[in-house]
């Protein structure tokens, strides 16, 4: 424990907070209010600039600096076009961590470090966390397939102490954690901390709508899945009328469905067909994708938006760990992490020989 009363350790002595806890940067929901909460409350608040123009992620950074003197971060897309436009952002700003959804170039971390940033990118495989290690990065996110969004097959459990016992910097853990049982164990595997979306998503502070909070709320375990049919790849979300329909649905249905939802979003987004058609193919990666999934990969954040900002679960997507099956509760950032902490010290003393 340390003098503020949290557990020190390489995590929050890199970044400088109080407890060895991270939101995570989720697009449409980690925003200032989300973030200035998180980091008053003493853990490490990533705001989400996917979902972000340059100039709103600018203006997002100062209203953070304006509700809190903590630290903060911003994560961001390493593969994007106007990736060095905002560490550029990041740099002139002064935010204290960047932290990347896909592994950033040595080039971007050396160009990030040398500003003094500390550079944190999330990975799903030991192979990955040994390549940004060697490039420079201070720290890694190693997310297991309990973890919502984009995921991967192995679980936390499995891939944390691989990642752990690979590299040499601190490693933080996430996918399936959400209360202080959870920070016990991953700091008992190596780890230096715990990131968590879905549990701080599920806050006062969340601007997701009540309704969207209450479908969250209500699930079970069983009511979290793994599909495919969204844009290609393993995404972990919560069971609505849209995924029900894309699993029922064949290759000419889900085409169908695809171009209806398609061209409602491009109505919202302003986009183009073409402009469409180009961002879904920049996300295939080598993936064999068929028209429906490459339709629908374009418009992945609107969908996301339709529910995490509209309030339409009915249209969209909701992003969701394992976890979501288990929280009942919509404390504040601030009750969340006391909470969290607080349930931490009490399981690390009840364990054997430490009563």
């Amino acid at each position: 424990m340390n003098s503020a009363g949290g557990f020190e350790t390489a995590l929050t002595r890199l970044v400088g907070v109080r407890h060895p806890l991270v939101q995570t940067g989720m697009g449409w929901v980690a925003g200032p209010r989300l973030v200035s909460a998180t980091a008053n409350a003493g853990a490490l608040g990533i705001l989400a600039s996917a979902t972000m123009t340059t100039d709103h992620l600018r203006a997002a950074v100062r209203e953070v600096k304006e509700r809190t003197d903590a630290p903060f971060g911003v994560n961001l897309r390493a593969d994007a076009s106007d990736a060095r436009d905002r560490v550029r952002i990041i740099i002139e700003e002064g935010v204290r961590v960047a932290s990347f959804a896909l592994a950033p170039s040595r080039e971007l971390i050396a160009e990030l470090k040398d500003a003094g940033v500390v550079v944190i990118p999330s990975i799903g495989a030991r192979r990955h966390a040994e390549k940004v290690a060697a490039w420079g990065a201070d720290a890694v996110v190693v997310q297991g397939g309990e973890g919502g969004g984009h995921t991967g097959a192995v679980a936390t459990t499995v891939l944390l102490p691989q990642v752990v016992d690979a590299v040499d910097i601190p490693v933080i853990a996430a996918g399936g954690f959400q209360d202080g049982r959870g920070l016990v164990a991953a700091l008992a595997y190596g780890a230096a901390g715990v990131a968590m979306g879905t549990r701080f998503l599920l806050t006062s502070d969340s601007t997701v709508p009540d309704v969207v909070k209450a479908r969250y709320l209500a699930a079970t375990v069983q009511d979290v899945t793994v599909t495919t049919k969204v844009d290609g790849l393993p995404h972990r979300m919560l069971r609505t009328e849209l995924v029900d329909g894309l699993e029922r649905s064949g290759r000419a249905a889900a085409l169908l469905r695809a171009v209806r939802h398609a061209a409602a979003f491009r109505r919202i987004s302003g986009m183009t067909w073409s402009g469409m058609v180009r961002d879904g193919l920049a996300m295939k990666h080598g993936k064999e994708l068929t028209w429906s999934q490459i339709l629908l990969a374009a418009n992945t954040p609107m969908m996301l938006k339709a529910a995490m900002v509209d309030g339409r679960p009915d249209l969209g997507v909701m992003a969701a760990g394992q976890v979501a099956g288990l929280i009942e509760d919509l404390p504040s950032c601030k009750e969340l992490v006391e909470r969290i902490m607080t349930q931490a010290a009490d399981t690390l003393a009840a364990l054997p020989g430490r009563g």
